[in-house]
């Protein structure tokens, strides 16, 4: 079934040219129906599916869900609303940012979706950079694999430009290593947002991350 439509593009397509609390306001009542509901459907559905993947989620779609309002204390951009709804969904809950995820932005312009491990404290990244040292072929065969790099590309993570000593020779080897997290995306268009197959469409690519995911998830869930 198709979780989004027209409603929701205007709605977006709108908010991107009125971000401000009048317009919001006056379009609450078509947020509510045509944009919050629906996505938390979609997200509903999402955790039905991936439950056939982790096993038991025990927590409901607005746990995951991020609000459409922006912490606005401490940035120079002052736009009251974000301009695409979010969900971080884990079988750890919504603050976990470390084990493998699923990230979503939705909006006007289409879908994104990120997984893999974003924030790494030092103590995981420790972790992760020895099994790599421990693993490296396994790795490189993992982040060079075709199904992988075709729907995610490469690995996005900001990167230390120096690293333990201990590490350095794989470094050469292995330049991954100076990450400092491990996640990958990729994007679905308008056009794909409407379709009755966007879930479908969504987890078949998905799928392209369970190597690299387990990887990780071996490390961080020890």
């Amino acid at each position: 079934m198709a979780y989004f439509d027209q409603d929701f593009i205007k709605f977006f397509s709108e908010l991107e040219q009125n971000n401000h609390k009048d317009w919001f306001h006056a379009n609450k009542k078509l947020y509510e129906k045509k944009v919050k509901l629906p996505f938390r459907e979609f997200v509903a559905a999402l955790i039905d599916i991936l439950e056939d993947k982790w096993g038991s989620i025990p927590y409901d779609a607005k746990d995951f869900i991020l609000r459409i309002n922006r912490d606005i204390r401490f940035s120079k951009d002052k736009t009251p609303y974000k301009t695409h709804l979010e969900a971080m969904i884990s079988a750890y809950g919504k603050k976990e940012y470390t084990r493998p995820g699923i990230f979503l932005q939705v909006n006007h312009k289409g879908l994104k979706l990120y997984t893999g491990s974003y924030m790494l404290e030092k103590e995981n990244l420790y972790r992760v950079r020895t099994e790599i040292v421990n693993n490296m072929e396994e790795f490189k065969q993992l982040t060079t694999d075709a199904t992988f790099l075709s729907v995610f590309g490469e690995i996005l993570g900001d990167k230390h430009k120096r690293i333990d000593k201990e590490f350095r020779e794989a470094a050469e080897k292995q330049p991954l290593i100076f990450h400092k997290g491990f996640y990958y995306g990729f994007e679905l268009d308008e056009k794909a947002l409407l379709k009755d197959d966007l879930i479908e469409v969504m987890m078949e690519k998905f799928a392209a991350a369970d190597g690299m995911n387990a990887f990780l998830d071996r490390v961080l869930g020890g």
